[in-house]
This record gives C-alpha cells, structure tokens and sequence, in this order.
C-alpha cells in the first residue's frame, strides 16, 4: 500500500487495515515454515505495510500530522463559502505623510 492510501484512511480503517496483515503475515509465516510459499516476497510487503501504519498513527499521536477523523462527503459547489473579498481602502483615510 502507498502513503498517500493510507492517509486518506481514517484511524478506524488505519488499525482495522493492521490487524488484518499482522493475521495475514502470521499466516505466511506458518505456511512458510510448512512448505514454500508461492510469493515470499510478501511477508516483506506486509511488514512494510504495518510499519507505514505504525509511521501514521505514530504522527498523529506526537501531533506531527492529522488523521482524517471522518471521510470528507463532496460538497456541493453552490454550498461553499465564496472567497472573502480583498479590503478596499476607505476614502477618508490617505496614508501618504502631510506635506509641509
């Protein structure tokens, strides 16, 4: 799995992802201790997997980054806040220094 999937998870599907690899691996590794596995290359994937995860919710817990707390619903393009417009300078006022 790829970071930028994993951030986009929020901290529910982040630990619920992990325990299902660490079952997974703990199945390959049983398997590999019977006989060979068909791709031993991912018990290594899974444990990088697990180590990414850890990484997240090892930078939210220090605050360093965020987890998504719900997953963002798209919002409708005529409900969104319109940008505030820039402020226009008064006519009383002149910042220029008085003559003397």
């Amino acid at each position: 799995m790829k970071m930028y999937e994993l951030r986009n998870m929020t901290r529910e599907e982040l630990i619920m992802q992990k325990k299902l690899l660490i079952e997974e691996w703990f199945n390959l590794r049983m398997q590999s201790a019977i006989k060979t596995l068909d791709n031993p290359r991912r018990i290594r994937q899974i444990k990088k997997d697990i180590a990414r995860i850890n990484t997240i919710l090892r930078e939210h817990e220090l605050g360093i980054r965020r987890i998504i707390s719900e997953k963002p619903e798209e919002v409708p393009a005529e409900t969104q806040k319109p940008k505030r417009p820039e402020p226009e300078e008064s006519a009383g006022e002149t910042h220029e220094e008085p003559a003397e």
